[in-house]
């Protein structure tokens, strides 16, 4: 099996409790040949703990680097662009960490660049890799017997998890000015897609659509198709929690994002017919090879029968990178790539539009509104 050089660019949270260590683990198809973050702390810590990997001064001398054949993008989302663009020039095999840009606009530049590219770009989607969903896939009703299909993010942020069950570092030597000109880019970028003078809660709407809610609307892309359009979208809790209306025609799909603190992790993926409801649960990515399941429910003689499939321990993660693995070697075409990417990133900005109209939040009843008590 060919063993492939991977230079990672950024080593924060996820390349720390994920990346790192799959590479480590499959070292029949990777090598971890060099590393590069803003933080001095973090290259410390990773040299020490992957010894082949070596320290490169800049992104971009990682990326031109002849000892490294494939490029793991996993910086802050505002960067990704930037490198993405200095890999397919440098002609890398690139992985590139959801979300694959922040705007439509982005991820149409790079088509523009990539139309011919050899190379694989792989986009992160790894809840489309793991074990319970590729398994749904052969399981789901005929699409014109679908009758509903309901998707719940109901979830604490990966710190919640990673504190109490790996020594993550997150680290405090970053230049300021630096991370002040990254989150003034970031803005920037999403103000193309909100608006100038859209509201906070706005922006963090958008924000979370790109990171937690990618997955997701990915996802459901992949098991459903496209929508014809975002039917409603609300938000709520200062914008961290949304609800989105997918029409699909003879059927909705309902999503619910709730991001709070309680340290919960609950989602699912759940279609039905009038006789079947296949569902699809999902634990917390953050720690390695906790499994997912399936459940196949089917109208019987005696009343439901449910055929339950796992805990399936097939680690997402891991299935994403044995198959950017395969693509690479059998130079196939990745089902998670920027044309894929750009269809969702156009449904977050259609999101953005239908909030925009309905003002994108929920009226409280009467009977419940203050001093109605």
């Amino acid at each position: 099996m060919a063993v492939i050089r991977v230079g990672l660019v950024g080593l924060g949270e996820v390349a720390q409790s994920i990346h790192l260590p799959v590479l480590s683990d499959q070292r029949d198809r990777w090598l971890i040949s060099g590393i590069y973050d803003v933080s001095p702390s973090l290259m410390a810590l990773c040299t020490s703990e992957y010894p082949t990997a070596k320290a490169f001064e800049t992104a971009d001398a990682l990326i031109d680097s002849p000892d490294v054949d494939a490029v793991f993008i996993l910086s802050s989302d505002e960067t990704h662009s930037r490198f993405v663009r200095a890999a397919v020039e440098a002609n890398k095999h690139i992985l590139l960490e959801k979300p694959a840009c922040l705007t439509v606009r982005e991820i149409d530049e790079l088509l523009a660049l990539t139309p011919k590219y050899a190379k694989t770009i792989f986009v992160g989607y790894m809840r489309r890799y793991a074990p319970a969903y590729l398994a749904a896939i052969e399981e789901l009703p005929d699409f014109t017997d679908i009758t509903h299909v309901r998707i719940f993010d109901l979830i604490s942020e990966g710190r919640h998890f990673l504190k109490k069950s790996q020594n993550i570092l997150y680290p405090t030597d970053i230049d300021p000015a630096l991370l002040a000109r990254g989150a003034k880019e970031r803005e920037a970028l999403i103000r193309e897609v909100v608006g100038s003078d859209a509201p906070a809660d706005l922006v963090r709407a958008y924000r979370g659509l790109t990171a937690l809610s990618s997955h997701h609307i990915s996802a459901m892309r992949g098991l459903l198709g496209e929508p014809a359009r975002v039917l409603a979208a609300h938000r709520t809790n200062g914008g961290a929690n949304t609800s989105v209306t997918f029409d699909y025609g003879h059927f909705a799909c309902c999503y619910d994002a709730v991001v709070d603190d309680l340290g919960l992790f609950d989602a699912m993926i759940e279609v039905r017919s009038n006789t079947k409801r296949v569902r699809i649960i999902y634990d917390t990515p953050y720690i390695r090879s906790l499994p997912t399941r399936l459940e196949v429910t089917e109208a019987g003689a005696a009343g439901p029968v449910t055929r339950s499939y796992g805990p399936l321990y097939g680690d997402a993660f891991s299935n994403e990178l044995e198959t950017f693995h395969r693509h690479i070697t059998d130079g196939t075409k990745p089902l998670t790539d920027l044309a894929d990417s750009r269809r969702d990133l156009a449904l977050m900005a259609e999101i953005i539009e239908q909030m925009k109209k309905t003002g994108g939040r929920f009226s409280l009843p009467l009977t419940s509104r203050s001093g109605d008590r």
